[in-house]
């Protein structure tokens, strides 16, 4: 109302003036009484009228009034519908030009049509007819018509395009959002229903509760496919966790605070575990993601059919609608059929390109992927685990990637996207980014992702290990052959197929390379890594990383972050990576640590795998081969000077504080820590620390660094101590026992100022800062 009541008014069309200001006073009062238009506190028709030409509100006021009269209790509705369909049409057409070239004009528009709909009580109302036969005490219900619900809806969800007021409050009214669930039992609301729904959820602040939804698992058991995959899109609202953006609330320090607090299951959680217990809902949607499809022939051009069709149709919900228009023969022929509508409709049908069936298609895969990977990256992650290896969602993938998934090339220009961010990509980057996302959370830290290779790709890693003459990964014994990918290469094979294609700085890479990596997370396998390397993974990363001249940020340590993984403990691949870079006077050597050394975040973790390989590699010297690539190796011998690990220590401990601290950063702390623990396994714990107290004071601030690092491993203490999983992971990727990990960070900030591995020991008493709780700022 406060933009109602500025200084342009549509009551006059100029400067409000004391008289326009006492009419809309009535009319709130009107409100309050009764939506609007309640007996007993109408305005005269006259001056309504007169006010209608003058604000053009194009007849709102009165359709409403008349709407009003004519849907209380027990009256025939017939009439209402006839009233409902002429606001319909208004307001569909206000809605339409919101949505296609019209945009900006529309938005221009002062006070738009709906405004004035949902100001003269039109929202209210409706909500009140969709709700009545709840409200009534008979113990038969009265039965509405479907037209007539599909109409109300289709005004509401208009309301919600053109006014954002609308939606909020909407989504204010819980019972209201719980009530439209029981309509999504109709086929024929279904898909009006399911589109408010999403555009409800979409701003609703406190995140709804599935378990409020009247026999929910009744619900989701009568949808079929189609209406499942449409379901969905709601889904996804009510499992993931809100988006904690980038800012300083958002902090590792600031979620540590916000979990003490939240100690029980989050709304999400709780949501997720309430789709898990629905029976075969996780089946159905594997068969959803892994149903193949019927390409028409004939579609040509698909990429700018789509491109062009894409451009307003940018909800599912509403290409559902397009379909079922173009395949549904017309149920009925009136004298009607000649209005622009009707003619619309019938062009619409004709128009519609049939490769829109895959995009239909590729739409519904997106969301259900999405579902998928949230479920898979929640608290009961080996319960979803061995649901989707049972209904063999892997091998239903592999089976369309060359048809659906990966069926040409798709230029990727778009900004790299987080977890829970919007995205205005294509449909076809969206399912291809949305495809990789689920393979990284299937292979990430889990034996299940040997079900990504074929029997044979199988066989070769056995080989590879007998070979070798290392025992096979337990997981790889343990996998069951039944659920393995079938045909003639396995889903990780065609993904590194696809991914040497790329562009380097394609930001599919990053989703690729992450996908990639997930598989030799976790506790290092010589034969995974031998795998990769074979097909030229190591040379395509290096190109990329110091020839290609990749400027982009995410895609570059989504490469380090997979060098590391590929190179950790394996004398192979260094003898390899040495033979890439040595050619040119090593100038290649010098562009890929400049690389490393131009964002240290970025790199620190390939930084680590160095760090933790060449410590392995000093304690091998009866190994020929190990001493060789020891001797040759110019990285290795790099890491090896102790002056450059200092640096690199130095540095790590200086670009992070305990304010500033978030899940992309802290592996710097862990990686300062990896430094030390080798130092002190070495006896060389004071001489790090010693070194650290004299770039200090070199730099003239003494104390500085020092002080920081002590708070950062307080704060590592309270982080870790209580994270099994994160615990678990340090100890995997690092092969040091995580008592090791917790016993040096116990040394390091202990409070005997004569301990030589203390950090207290070298800071000067006037710059002694360690009591100090940074930790609950």
């Amino acid at each position: 109302m406060a933009t109602l009541l500025g200084s342009e008014s549509p009551w006059t069309g100029g400067k409000r003036s004391v008289r326009n200001g006492n009419i809309i006073a009535k009319i709130r009062h009107s409100q309050i009484v009764g939506r609007g238009f309640s007996r007993g506190t109408q305005l005269p028709e006259a001056l309504l009228q007169d006010r209608d030409k003058q604000a053009k509100w194009h007849s709102i006021p009165e359709l409403l009034q008349k709407l009003h009269e004519s849907s209380h209790p027990n009256s025939d509705l017939s009439h209402t519908h006839s009233v409902l369909k002429e606001l319909s049409s208004l307001l569909s057409m206000e809605a339409m030009s919101f949505v296609t070239e019209d945009r900006k004009s529309a938005q221009e528009s002062t006070f738009p049509i709906t405004y004035t709909f949902d100001l003269f009580g039109g929202v209210d109302l409706l909500v009140e007819i969709l709700m009545r036969p709840t409200l009534t005490m008979q113990k038969k219900k009265p039965k509405m018509n479907d037209d007539l619900v599909n109409d109300c809806l289709s005004v509401l969800y208009n309301c919600c395009i053109c006014t954002e007021g609308v939606t909020k409050s909407l989504a204010a009214r819980d019972y209201f959002v719980l009530f439209l669930f029981t309509l999504m039992t109709n086929k024929k609301t279904f898909l009006q229903t399911a589109t408010l729904i999403e555009d409800i959820l979409g701003v609703k602040k406190a995140m709804i509760q599935l378990e409020g939804v009247a026999n929910l698992s009744g619900l989701v058991q009568s949808f079929d496919q189609q209406q499942l995959a449409n379901f969905c899109r709601i889904l996804s609202v009510t499992v993931s966790e809100p988006d904690v953006g980038n800012d300083d609330k958002h902090t590792l320090l600031a979620k540590n605070a916000q979990q003490k607090q939240d100690s029980s299951l989050s709304r999400a959680e709780v949501n997720q575990v309430t789709l898990l217990n629905i029976p075969g809902f996780i089946e159905r949607l594997c068969k959803l993601a892994t149903r193949k499809v019927s390409e028409a022939t004939g579609a040509s051009n698909f990429l700018q059919e789509l491109e062009d069709w894409y451009t307003w149709l940018d909800n599912a919900l509403v290409l559902d609608a397009l379909m079922q228009m173009a395949t549904e023969e017309t149920e009925h022929t009136s004298t009607e059929s000649s209005n622009e509508s009707s003619l619309a409709t019938s062009t619409l049908r004709h128009r519609l390109p049939q490769s829109m069936k895959i995009v239909h298609e590729i739409m519904y895969k997106v969301e259900v992927l999405y579902v998928l990977c949230v479920l898979l990256m929640g608290s009961h992650r080996n319960q979803v685990h061995k649901m989707l290896a049972e209904f063999r969602l892997i091998p239903g993938l592999n089976n369309l990637f060359d048809k659906l998934i990966w069926r040409k090339y798709t230029s990727s220009n778009h900004v790299v996207h987080g977890q829970n961010e919007n995205c205005d990509c294509s449909p076809e980057i969206s399912f291809k980014i949305q495809f990789l996302r689920l393979l990284q959370s299937f292979s990430d830290h889990h034996e299940n992702k040997y079900l990504l290779l074929n029997s044979q790709e199988l066989n070769e890693l056995s080989a590879i290990s007998l070979k070798a003459n290392i025992p096979e990964v337990e997981a790889l014994v343990n996998t069951d052959r039944s659920l393995v990918c079938d045909g003639k290469k396995g889903l990780l094979t065609r993904l590194l197929t696809v991914m040497k294609k790329e562009p380097p700085d394609s930001s599919f890479r990053f989703w690729q390379a992450r996908a990639v990596e997930s598989f030799l997370r976790g506790v290092t396998s010589y034969a995974d890594q031998m795998f990769l390397l074979k097909r030229g993974l190591l040379e395509n990363m290096l190109f990329c990383i110091i020839d290609s001249g990749c400027k982009s940020k995410d895609v570059l340590q989504s490469y380090f972050d997979l060098l590391g993984e590929l190179m950790k403990f394996n004398i192979d691949a260094f003898k390899r990576f040495n033979m890439y870079v040595s050619t040119d006077n090593k100038v290649k050597f010098q562009t890929f640590m400049t690389q490393i050394n131009s964002s240290l975040v970025d790199s620190n973790m390939l930084v680590r795998c160095i760090i933790l390989s060449l410590d392995r590699f000093e304690t091998q010297t009866e190994d020929r081969k190990v001493v060789e690539v020891l001797s040759e190796c110019c990285l290795l011998s790099y890491l090896a000077q102790v002056e450059n690990r200092l640096s690199f220590l130095f540095r790590l401990v200086n670009i992070i504080n305990v304010q500033t601290l978030t899940q992309e950063n802290v592996s710097c702390l862990n990686t300062s820590l990896v430094v030390l623990m080798l130092a002190r396994r070495r006896g060389k714990l004071p001489f790090y620390l010693k070194a650290l107290r004299e770039k200090e004071h070199a730099e003239k601030y003494p104390g500085c660094l020092l002080n920081n690092f002590h708070n950062l491993l307080r704060f590592w203490q309270r982080h870790y101590l209580n994270r099994d999983k994160d615990s678990t992971c340090l100890e995997n990727s690092s092969c040091i026992p995580f008592s090791y990990w917790n016993e040096t960070v116990s040394v390091l900030l202990g409070s005997d100022r004569t301990s030589l591995c203390a950090i207290a020991s070298y800071i000067d008493e006037p710059f002694m800062d360690l009591d100090r709780d940074l930790l609950e700022c």
